[in-house]
């Protein structure tokens, strides 16, 4: 027998029903940053252009998406865009504990760390992480006058902005440098008006992500990862977290992924299908963000187009 997704196809294509069709449907969480956003919208438009099924958009924080799998009744099906090993408090509990959640077995490759704009930071001789905590490059980060640079380490509800938070003491920074958790698009125009007026700025940044496109900015070196200075607990995991949390090395290099709900298999199998062949580049991520961030394009626009343009990497993702 065929494969359920090349039959549904083939169906469409001999003019199945549009009520038989939307019996495969999705509802697609879509966390805070542009590449989740961008990645989440690809899925949609394959979903309703080249399955024919549903596809809704769920906003939510990383919490509310895997609660929503776990649970399993349709509410929030997918994550589109987990960072492993930032969110494994979340999939040690949902995908080999519980085993409500599945994995796919695609991952791109993902990269983290602290950026400065490159004026700011070749001015200054700004190339290590520890330089931030030099009373004179400090003070030049300094916006509200109480005598600490701020530093944007995440949005609220981001794993990877605790990692952050845990490394700017650990790297013995709280004494120039003040964490300051804010939503990705705070970010952004900070660091667009940082350099338009060469104010200094600091920022946690990551590969892929439009802001390479944007701006001259680049990355600072951090002790190279070493798991045995690298012991993370997020808030998920223990009340004390902040306490009995200690990072102070860069992090190691992430594979990220998607993620569905397990139940989905029953209720969308064409779907599944879909989401098991699915896969990107971080070249792909990066790019798709920095049409929809960086020139102001709808996210789903972005998506249809790329779909017309490479119909054969979608068709192999649909078994074709």
């Amino acid at each position: 027998m065929k494969k359920t997704i090349s039959s549904l196809i083939l169906a469409a294509g001999i003019g199945l029903s549009s009520a038989a069709m939307s019996a495969e449907k999705v509802n697609i969480g879509v966390p805070a940053w542009t590449g989740a956003q961008a990645i989440a919208a690809l899925l949609q438009a394959v979903v309703e252009e080249r399955i024919g099924g549903e596809a809704g958009m769920v906003p939510g924080n990383n919490a509310t998406i895997f609660q929503g799998m776990d649970q399993g009744k349709g509410d929030i099906d997918v994550h589109p865009d987990v960072w492993l090993p930032n969110q494994e408090s979340f999939t040690k509990k949902y995908v080999d504990g519980a085993g409500t959640v599945e994995l796919s077995n695609n991952p791109y490759e993902g990269n983290q760390g602290f950026c400065v704009p490159e004026k700011f930071g070749k001015e200054n001789k700004i190339t290590d992480i520890a330089d931030l905590g030099r009373p004179d490059v400090a003070i030049k980060m300094d916006s509200d006058g109480n005598g600490k640079g701020e530093m944007w380490i995440g949005a609220p509800g981001w794993a990877s902005a605790n990692v952050n938070e845990v490394k700017v003491r650990d790297y013995d920074l709280l004494a120039f440098i003040e964490p300051v958790r804010a939503e990705e698009s705070v970010k952004t125009a900070r660091v667009k008006d940082a350099i338009a007026k060469n104010e200094g700025y600091a920022f946690y940044c990551y590969k892929p992500h439009a802001i390479w496109y944007m701006f001259d900015v680049y990355m600072l070196t951090e002790p190279k990862y070493d798991p045995a200075k690298y012991v993370m607990v997020q808030p998920s995991d223990s009340p004390d977290w902040y306490q009995e949390s200690k990072v102070a090395t860069k992090d190691a290099l992430k594979k990220v992924q998607i993620a569905w709900s397990k139940s989905l298999r029953e209720r969308s199998p064409a779907i599944v299908e879909f989401f098991e062949r699915f896969s990107l580049t971080a070249d792909d991520v990066s790019n798709f963000a920095y049409e929809i961030s960086g020139k102001g394009r709808d996210a789903s626009e972005v998506a249809r187009e790329w779909i017309a343009k490479n119909p054969d990497r979608v068709d192999a993702w649909l078994g074709l």
